[in-house]
């Protein structure tokens, strides 16, 4: 058992045990002290020793986000995004909390915190983040902490699924705008998204080497999940692709020259033009899909084109027009 005493106006906790050096320490409350006598007394339980934290108590949590920042980050398919979310933790307050003493409870007022700033999914993916820089300092840097708060703390729920299809001339209003437009590749663009179902990211990362004339199809060697397909397409998608190919350069690399950010923009810019409201670019993987459902494609033929692992998560893409399916009914 641990002795627990009252010295000088401060309580110190003393562990001892037999084949290991007495440790000790002093508290401000009679409770701290206790908690961390407990919690000395269960490594010593679990390993058979008790580890030195005193890195515990000079390391802050910002210097642990500074470090996962220059190693592993960069690693990473997603690195720009996660490198700006560990910009914006290391400048939150928690990160100047030394490991010793962050708890459950400054993780779960983190959380609070943000989600009166920002959306459910930007909390998430922050906590994801937390998560992770702490696992890898337990696992890879050695760091002896006995458990990782932010596993503790309940997430988020993420309530994001969508339902808006293009309904009654959108898609024609769309086409309409891309032409009295500045960009000459939006048009071609916005069919194949319409009519693939390919997220913004594959789209833009897309280079004439990446298609098969012959064979009709697109092969994309990494996606999201972390794996390759072949997105076959159809005869307008395809046709909208060869008529931009005569139109640009023999020396362009990829097929539609544009980042993310500027795409963004086209597209605030494109709803404007066309007086189309409350419609995400991403909502045109939401209608490919669907498109692809109401053609009579089953499940396994939908996921091996749309590059989902998981068919379950079918369901938030898949939004079927109810007219076409009183028409395949009879």
């Amino acid at each position: 058992m641990a002795t627990i005493r009252k010295l000088r106006g401060r309580w110190q906790a003393q562990v001892r045990r037999r084949g290991m050096k007495p440790r000790c320490k002093s508290f401000d409350s009679k409770l701290e002290a206790e908690k961390w006598a407990r919690d000395l007394e269960a490594q010593v339980d679990r390993f058979g020793a008790a580890p030195d934290t005193r890195i515990l108590e000079s390391t802050t949590l910002g210097e642990l986000l500074e470090r996962y920042q220059r190693e592993v980050s960069p690693t990473k398919r997603g690195s720009v995004q996660e490198i700006q979310r560990i910009d914006v933790l290391r400048r939150h307050e928690l990160a100047y909390r030394t490991m010793i003493g962050l708890s459950q409870q400054d993780i779960a007022s983190f959380r609070d915190e943000r989600l009166k700033a920002v959306a459910p999914s930007t909390a998430v993916r922050e906590l994801a983040i937390l998560s992770h820089v702490i696992e890898v300092s337990i696992r890879d840097w050695g760091l002896p902490l006995s458990r990782n708060v932010v596993k503790l703390v309940r997430r988020p729920v993420i309530r994001n699924e969508r339902s808006r299809r293009l309904s009654g001339d959108e898609e024609q209003r769309l086409l309409d705008g891309c032409d009295a437009g500045q960009i000459p590749f939006l048009k071609t663009l916005v069919i194949l998204a319409i009519e693939t179902g390919m997220r913004r990211g594959e789209i833009l990362g897309l280079t004439w080497s990446d298609v098969s004339h012959n064979r009709r199809v697109i092969t994309l060697a990494m996606t999201k999940n972390g794996c390759g397909r072949e997105v076959p397409l159809s005869q307008r998608a395809f046709q909208a692709l060869c008529e931009w190919k005569e139109r640009v350069a023999a020396d362009q690399p990829t097929i539609f020259p544009m980042t993310a950010g500027a795409l963004e923009q086209a597209w605030r810019r494109l709803l404007t033009r066309s007086s189309i409201k409350a419609l995400r670019f991403h909502d045109l993987r939401h209608e490919g899909v669907s498109r692809l459902f109401e053609r009579g494609l089953n499940m396994i033929e939908v996921s091996s084109i749309s590059g989902h692992k998981e068919l379950r998560m079918l369901k938030r893409y898949t939004h079927l027009s109810a007219d076409d399916l009183v028409t395949r009914l009879g």
